[in-house]
Protein backbone atom coordinates (compact mmCIF):
# COMPACT_ATOMS: atom_id res chain seq x y z
CA UNK A 1 0.00 0.00 0.00
CA UNK A 2 0.97 3.49 -0.87
CA UNK A 3 -0.43 6.40 1.42
CA UNK A 4 0.46 9.95 0.83
CA UNK A 5 0.11 12.47 3.77
CA UNK A 6 -0.33 16.31 2.91
CA UNK A 7 2.58 15.79 0.87
CA UNK A 8 3.50 19.45 -0.89
CA UNK A 9 5.62 20.35 -3.88
CA UNK A 10 6.96 23.57 -4.87
CA UNK A 11 9.48 24.20 -7.38
CA UNK A 12 11.38 27.52 -7.55
CA UNK A 13 10.48 30.10 -10.11
CA UNK A 14 11.87 32.24 -12.44
CA UNK A 15 12.97 35.03 -10.47
CA UNK A 16 13.02 36.32 -6.96
CA UNK A 17 11.46 34.06 -4.25
CA UNK A 18 8.64 32.84 -6.50
CA UNK A 19 7.66 29.38 -6.04
CA UNK A 20 5.56 27.09 -8.55
CA UNK A 21 3.28 24.72 -6.10
CA UNK A 22 2.86 21.74 -8.31
CA UNK A 23 1.01 19.56 -5.34
CA UNK A 24 -0.51 21.25 -2.43
CA UNK A 25 -1.04 19.61 0.56
CA UNK A 26 -2.44 15.78 -1.11
CA UNK A 27 -3.50 13.17 0.68
CA UNK A 28 -3.96 9.93 -0.94
CA UNK A 29 -4.20 5.88 -0.37
CA UNK A 30 -2.93 3.67 -2.74
CA UNK A 31 -4.39 0.02 -2.90
CA UNK A 32 -2.22 -2.61 -2.77
CA UNK A 33 -2.61 -5.00 -5.52
CA UNK A 34 -4.64 -3.09 -8.08
CA UNK A 35 -4.47 -0.04 -10.98
CA UNK A 36 -4.91 3.39 -10.01
CA UNK A 37 -4.87 5.94 -12.55
CA UNK A 38 -4.05 9.47 -11.82
CA UNK A 39 -5.65 11.48 -14.66
CA UNK A 40 -5.92 15.49 -14.84
CA UNK A 41 -4.59 17.67 -17.82
CA UNK A 42 -1.16 19.13 -18.47
CA UNK A 43 0.01 20.62 -14.76
CA UNK A 44 -2.04 19.23 -12.66
CA UNK A 45 1.09 17.62 -10.57
CA UNK A 46 0.28 13.90 -11.77
CA UNK A 47 3.34 12.68 -12.88
CA UNK A 48 5.12 14.73 -9.74
CA UNK A 49 3.52 12.74 -7.45
CA UNK A 50 4.45 9.68 -9.06
CA UNK A 51 8.30 10.58 -9.34
CA UNK A 52 7.90 11.17 -5.14
CA UNK A 53 6.89 7.59 -4.97
CA UNK A 54 10.88 6.62 -6.31
CA UNK A 55 11.54 9.53 -4.93
CA UNK A 56 13.28 11.27 -8.27
CA UNK A 57 11.33 14.14 -6.85
CA UNK A 58 11.51 14.71 -3.04
CA UNK A 59 8.47 16.67 -1.23
CA UNK A 60 8.93 20.04 0.05
CA UNK A 61 6.74 18.91 2.95
CA UNK A 62 4.15 15.63 3.87
CA UNK A 63 5.34 12.45 3.40
CA UNK A 64 4.95 9.21 1.47
CA UNK A 65 4.63 6.12 2.67
CA UNK A 66 5.05 2.24 1.36
CA UNK A 67 3.71 -0.30 3.79
CA UNK A 68 4.02 1.96 6.41
CA UNK A 69 7.27 2.91 6.17
CA UNK A 70 8.23 6.82 4.83
CA UNK A 71 10.35 6.26 1.42
CA UNK A 72 12.68 9.14 2.96
CA UNK A 73 13.76 6.82 5.25
CA UNK A 74 16.21 4.11 2.73
CA UNK A 75 18.35 5.26 0.15
CA UNK A 76 16.89 6.56 -3.02
CA UNK A 77 18.91 4.07 -4.94
CA UNK A 78 17.89 0.88 -3.25
CA UNK A 79 13.99 2.35 -3.34
CA UNK A 80 14.58 2.92 -7.21
CA UNK A 81 15.56 -0.79 -7.47
CA UNK A 82 12.73 -2.47 -6.49
CA UNK A 83 9.97 -0.26 -7.71
CA UNK A 84 9.16 -0.69 -11.62
CA UNK A 85 9.13 2.53 -13.77
CA UNK A 86 8.01 2.82 -17.01
CA UNK A 87 8.21 6.19 -19.22
CA UNK A 88 6.85 7.32 -22.22
CA UNK A 89 9.58 6.95 -24.56
CA UNK A 90 10.84 4.26 -22.72
CA UNK A 91 14.13 5.46 -21.64
CA UNK A 92 16.25 2.53 -23.27
CA UNK A 93 20.04 2.77 -23.24
CA UNK A 94 20.51 3.28 -27.03
CA UNK A 95 23.95 1.59 -26.91
CA UNK A 96 22.40 -1.53 -25.21
CA UNK A 97 20.88 -4.34 -26.69
CA UNK A 98 16.99 -5.60 -26.13
CA UNK A 99 18.06 -8.28 -23.68
CA UNK A 100 20.52 -5.80 -22.20
CA UNK A 101 18.05 -3.00 -21.57
CA UNK A 102 15.74 -5.69 -19.79
CA UNK A 103 18.40 -7.12 -17.69
CA UNK A 104 20.00 -3.81 -16.87
CA UNK A 105 18.36 -3.52 -12.81
CA UNK A 106 19.40 -7.39 -12.54
CA UNK A 107 22.96 -6.50 -13.21
CA UNK A 108 22.97 -3.49 -10.90
CA UNK A 109 21.59 -5.44 -8.06
CA UNK A 110 24.22 -7.98 -8.61
CA UNK A 111 22.79 -11.11 -10.84
CA UNK A 112 24.95 -12.70 -12.85
CA UNK A 113 24.46 -11.80 -16.84
CA UNK A 114 23.79 -15.90 -17.06
CA UNK A 115 20.85 -15.50 -15.12
CA UNK A 116 19.92 -11.86 -15.86
CA UNK A 117 19.68 -12.73 -19.38
CA UNK A 118 17.31 -15.97 -18.65
CA UNK A 119 14.61 -14.12 -16.19
CA UNK A 120 14.90 -10.61 -19.35
CA UNK A 121 14.59 -13.66 -21.81
CA UNK A 122 11.42 -15.11 -19.87
CA UNK A 123 10.04 -11.51 -19.98
CA UNK A 124 10.18 -10.97 -23.62
CA UNK A 125 7.89 -13.94 -23.41
CA UNK A 126 5.61 -12.20 -21.20
CA UNK A 127 5.45 -8.73 -22.63
CA UNK A 128 4.98 -10.65 -25.89
CA UNK A 129 7.81 -9.79 -27.81
CA UNK A 130 9.59 -12.38 -29.90
CA UNK A 131 12.70 -13.86 -28.83
CA UNK A 132 14.47 -12.42 -31.98
CA UNK A 133 14.36 -9.10 -31.35
CA UNK A 134 16.56 -9.60 -27.67
CA UNK A 135 19.66 -9.02 -29.76
CA UNK A 136 18.68 -6.05 -31.55
CA UNK A 137 19.33 -2.37 -30.25
CA UNK A 138 16.46 0.15 -29.75
CA UNK A 139 16.62 1.89 -32.67
CA UNK A 140 15.97 -1.21 -34.62
CA UNK A 141 12.74 -1.51 -33.13
CA UNK A 142 9.11 0.29 -33.99
CA UNK A 143 7.72 2.33 -30.73
CA UNK A 144 5.63 0.10 -29.60
CA UNK A 145 8.35 -2.93 -29.68
CA UNK A 146 10.76 -0.62 -27.57
CA UNK A 147 7.49 -0.16 -25.00
CA UNK A 148 7.17 -3.45 -24.69
CA UNK A 149 10.97 -3.67 -23.75
CA UNK A 150 10.34 -0.99 -21.31
CA UNK A 151 7.68 -2.58 -19.68
CA UNK A 152 9.84 -5.85 -19.10
CA UNK A 153 12.62 -3.93 -17.75
CA UNK A 154 9.80 -2.60 -15.70
CA UNK A 155 9.09 -5.57 -13.75
CA UNK A 156 12.70 -7.57 -14.63
CA UNK A 157 13.48 -6.86 -10.42
CA UNK A 158 9.91 -8.69 -9.89
CA UNK A 159 8.81 -5.44 -8.16
CA UNK A 160 5.84 -5.23 -5.99
CA UNK A 161 4.94 -1.43 -7.20
CA UNK A 162 5.12 -0.48 -11.04
CA UNK A 163 5.01 3.07 -12.14
CA UNK A 164 4.00 4.09 -15.29
CA UNK A 165 4.19 7.44 -16.43
CA UNK A 166 2.17 7.89 -19.85
CA UNK A 167 4.15 4.69 -21.11
CA UNK A 168 1.65 4.77 -24.53
CA UNK A 169 1.12 8.44 -25.63
CA UNK A 170 3.70 8.43 -27.74
CA UNK A 171 2.79 5.41 -29.68
CA UNK A 172 -0.07 5.16 -32.97
CA UNK A 173 -3.72 4.27 -31.89
CA UNK A 174 -3.83 0.45 -32.76
CA UNK A 175 -0.47 0.13 -30.90
CA UNK A 176 -1.60 1.89 -28.12
CA UNK A 177 -4.64 -0.52 -28.31
CA UNK A 178 -2.86 -3.15 -28.21
CA UNK A 179 -0.29 -2.07 -24.99
CA UNK A 180 -3.10 -1.52 -23.36
CA UNK A 181 -4.26 -4.72 -23.69
CA UNK A 182 -1.51 -6.26 -22.94
CA UNK A 183 -1.16 -4.22 -19.84
CA UNK A 184 -4.59 -5.84 -18.61
CA UNK A 185 -3.13 -9.20 -19.58
CA UNK A 186 -0.45 -8.81 -17.15
CA UNK A 187 -2.28 -7.49 -14.18
CA UNK A 188 -4.56 -10.21 -14.19
CA UNK A 189 -1.53 -12.77 -14.44
CA UNK A 190 1.04 -10.73 -12.01
CA UNK A 191 -1.55 -8.65 -9.64
CA UNK A 192 0.97 -5.66 -9.23
CA UNK A 193 0.50 -2.32 -7.68
CA UNK A 194 0.48 -0.61 -10.61
CA UNK A 195 0.46 3.69 -10.44
CA UNK A 196 -0.73 4.73 -14.26
CA UNK A 197 -0.32 8.50 -14.92
CA UNK A 198 -2.49 9.56 -18.16
CA UNK A 199 -4.42 12.72 -19.54
CA UNK A 200 -6.37 10.16 -21.37
CA UNK A 201 -9.96 9.84 -19.50
CA UNK A 202 -11.02 6.83 -21.94
CA UNK A 203 -7.32 5.07 -21.24
CA UNK A 204 -7.72 5.79 -17.66
CA UNK A 205 -11.83 4.13 -17.57
CA UNK A 206 -10.43 0.95 -19.23
CA UNK A 207 -7.38 0.49 -17.39
CA UNK A 208 -8.41 1.81 -13.82
CA UNK A 209 -9.47 -0.34 -10.88
CA UNK A 210 -9.67 3.26 -8.99
CA UNK A 211 -9.08 6.37 -10.65
CA UNK A 212 -8.27 9.78 -9.52
CA UNK A 213 -9.45 13.01 -11.01
CA UNK A 214 -6.80 15.62 -10.54
CA UNK A 215 -7.13 19.42 -11.11
CA UNK A 216 -4.13 22.33 -10.52
CA UNK A 217 -2.17 21.51 -8.09
CA UNK A 218 -3.21 17.53 -7.79
CA UNK A 219 -6.44 18.48 -5.80
CA UNK A 220 -8.44 15.86 -6.24
CA UNK A 221 -12.15 16.91 -7.97
CA UNK A 222 -13.32 12.60 -7.47
CA UNK A 223 -11.97 8.87 -6.71
CA UNK A 224 -13.46 6.17 -7.09
CA UNK A 225 -13.68 2.94 -9.39
CA UNK A 226 -15.27 3.76 -13.41
CA UNK A 227 -18.28 2.97 -12.80
CA UNK A 228 -18.93 5.34 -10.02
CA UNK A 229 -17.25 8.09 -11.62
CA UNK A 230 -19.30 7.31 -15.17
CA UNK A 231 -22.35 7.22 -12.87
CA UNK A 232 -22.49 9.74 -10.84
CA UNK A 233 -19.79 12.83 -11.35
CA UNK A 234 -19.00 14.75 -8.67
CA UNK A 235 -19.61 18.13 -9.78
CA UNK A 236 -19.63 20.01 -13.91
CA UNK A 237 -15.88 19.67 -14.02
CA UNK A 238 -15.66 15.99 -13.45
CA UNK A 239 -18.74 16.12 -15.97
CA UNK A 240 -16.83 17.92 -18.54
CA UNK A 241 -13.49 16.07 -18.09
CA UNK A 242 -15.27 12.78 -19.04
CA UNK A 243 -17.59 14.05 -21.16
CA UNK A 244 -20.92 13.49 -19.30
CA UNK A 245 -21.98 17.40 -19.75
CA UNK A 246 -21.91 17.01 -23.70
CA UNK A 247 -23.95 13.80 -23.71
CA UNK A 248 -20.16 12.28 -25.12
CA UNK A 249 -21.20 9.29 -22.46
CA UNK A 250 -24.52 8.75 -23.74
CA UNK A 251 -24.43 4.99 -25.62
CA UNK A 252 -27.41 3.65 -27.64
CA UNK A 253 -28.24 0.48 -29.49
CA UNK A 254 -29.42 0.24 -32.96
CA UNK A 255 -30.31 -2.66 -34.51
CA UNK A 256 -28.77 -3.17 -38.41
CA UNK A 257 -29.06 -6.25 -40.40
CA UNK A 258 -25.53 -7.51 -39.07
CA UNK A 259 -26.48 -7.66 -35.47
CA UNK A 260 -27.04 -4.65 -32.79
CA UNK A 261 -24.29 -1.53 -32.79
CA UNK A 262 -23.34 0.67 -29.85
CA UNK A 263 -23.90 4.41 -30.65
CA UNK A 264 -22.99 7.62 -29.42
CA UNK A 265 -24.83 10.90 -28.75
CA UNK A 266 -23.91 11.94 -32.09
CA UNK A 267 -24.94 8.80 -34.03
CA UNK A 268 -21.04 7.33 -34.82
CA UNK A 269 -20.81 3.28 -34.07
CA UNK A 270 -18.36 2.63 -30.61
CA UNK A 271 -18.92 -1.29 -30.71
CA UNK A 272 -21.22 -3.95 -31.46
CA UNK A 273 -22.86 -5.80 -28.45
CA UNK A 274 -21.69 -9.48 -28.05
CA UNK A 275 -24.98 -11.42 -26.65
CA UNK A 276 -24.05 -14.15 -24.65
CA UNK A 277 -25.31 -17.90 -24.95
CA UNK A 278 -27.60 -17.43 -22.14
CA UNK A 279 -29.41 -14.04 -22.98
CA UNK A 280 -29.90 -15.68 -26.48
CA UNK A 281 -31.52 -18.73 -24.82
CA UNK A 282 -33.52 -16.45 -22.78
CA UNK A 283 -34.28 -14.09 -25.45
CA UNK A 284 -34.09 -11.19 -23.14
CA UNK A 285 -33.53 -7.87 -24.58
CA UNK A 286 -29.97 -6.61 -24.89
CA UNK A 287 -28.64 -5.13 -21.43
CA UNK A 288 -26.60 -2.53 -20.84
CA UNK A 289 -24.20 -4.53 -18.81
CA UNK A 290 -23.48 -6.25 -21.94
CA UNK A 291 -19.92 -6.69 -23.53
CA UNK A 292 -18.96 -3.93 -25.82
CA UNK A 293 -16.84 -4.67 -28.41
Amino acid sequence: MIEFRSVTKAFPGGSGNARTVAVDDFSLVIPARQTTVLVGSSGSGKTTLLRMINRMVEPTSGTVEIDGESVLDGDPVALRRRIGYVMQNSGLLPHFTVIDNVATVLRLNGVSRREAHARARELLDTVGLDQAFADRYPSQLSGGQQQRVGVARGLAADPNILLMDEPFGAVDPIVRTELQRELLRLQRELGKTVVFVTHDIDEALLLGDRIVILDKAARIVQQGTPDEILSAPADDFVAAFIGADRGRRALHLRQTPNGTVVVDADGRAQGTLVQSPTDLQDAHPPRAADEVG
